[in-house]
């Protein structure tokens, strides 16, 4: 049994193992990738706080001149006092300092941490990429308990640095992999629930008993109705939710809706969790749908993913989970390196 499993392990590593780099190396970027885009781009994103920021409409009015003839579609709001905000075009995204107006730059087209994010996701291949990269986590589910088996007769922990090659390597294998079975597994785990999203989503809803919030929205204008400005939803929104943030909102066509982003203190995922729905022609709070009481089965599927992007205790859990990831890569590199030795 022994050695089918180490086998099984050895030719499976092999097969799938330049994914798995790519995906060790990648979701290590991820974890830290506002930050990332943040301190290499720093002339768009840091500004210095001061006592009132503008109103979307004044930063709009800035931004415009960037792309005459435009209209804005999307405001996203700064999340911190000494972050900018921006406005979306057609044409491009323009940062601007909240407190000013200047224009600090404008950003059009995907940038590299982009290429690096759908890399993770799909291989930039579609669904066949995002296919291929499901089921390698389950493959490497499967080299983990497998790993896990050939290690535990052994239970070698240390590294002996002075070892001939073949032992040197044995010992990195044994010694990261148990140090990081456990920050291994959860990445695996919730990343095979983020691949499978079609089959684990409606799962979390069945065990729990409770329905996702629809929000097919609809706007009809009405006569002598003057249509809300997108300061006005948002002072709507953070009326209707309380103690949230708002950090987004989209500027809807005709008969579409505003959709405002918030996020509460302890929800430490970029984009928010929670989100207010207003009817551009009167006002009315369509629906709300917060972090905290939303349905059971949408907050299995939120907290599943902040835990896989290290999100859920914010940067010290971003560290561990970036750490892990390399360490994935790292079990390939010297598998293969002992695997090569020993040949």
């Amino acid at each position: 049994m022994r050695k089918l499993v180490l086998s099984v392990h050895l030719y499976a590593a092999l097969i799938t193992g330049v994914f798995i780099m790519i995906l060790g190396v990648t979701g290590s970027i991820m974890a830290f990738e506002d930050q990332i885009d943040h301190v290499t781009h720093r002339h768009l994103f840091f500004v210095t706080p001061q006592a009132r920021p503008l109103s979307l409409a004044e930063l709009a009015t800035a931004a415009v001149r960037r792309f005459p003839g435009e209209k804005a579609a999307f405001f996203g709001l700064s999340a911190s006092p000494d972050l900018s905000s921006y406005v979306a075009f057609s044409s491009g995204n323009v940062y601007v300092d909240p407190y000013t107006g200047e224009v600090l730059g404008v950003r059009s087209g995907p940038t590299w941490l982009s290429y690096v994010h759908q890399f993770h996701l799909r291989l930039s291949a579609g669904d066949t990429g995002k296919k291929i990269v499901s089921w390698v986590g389950v493959v490497m589910l499967f080299l983990l308990l497998s790993g896990l088996y050939l290690w535990w007769p052994v239970k070698r922990a240390t590294i002996k640095w002075d070892a001939a090659p073949k032992r040197l390597w044995f010992d990195v294998h044994s010694a990261v992999g148990i140090f990081s079975l456990v920050f291994l597994l959860l990445l695996t785990v919730t990343g095979i629930v983020i691949g499978f999203e079609s089959v684990s989503t409606p799962f979390f809803f069945s065990i729990t008993h409770s329905e996702p919030l629809r929000a097919n929205f609809r706007a009809t204008a009405r006569p002598g109705v003057v249509r809300l400005t997108p300061d006005q939803a948002v002072d709507a929104a953070r009326a209707a939710m309380p103690g949230a943030t708002p950090i987004a909102v989209n500027v809807p066509g005709p008969t579409g809706v505003y959709r405002v982003a918030l996020r509460y203190p302890e929800d430490l995922t970029p984009g928010g969790r929670s989100r207010v729905f207003v009817d551009p022609y009167g006002g009315a709070i369509l629906q709300v749908e917060s972090s905290r009481t939303t349905a059971a089965g949408t907050r299995m599927v939120n907290a599943n993913r902040a835990i896989h992007t290290g999100d859920i205790y914010g940067l010290p859990s971003k560290a561990v989970m970036s750490i892990a990831s390399l360490t994935a890569a790292l079990q390939v590199f010297s598998g293969v390196m002992l695997w090569w030795k020993r040949r």
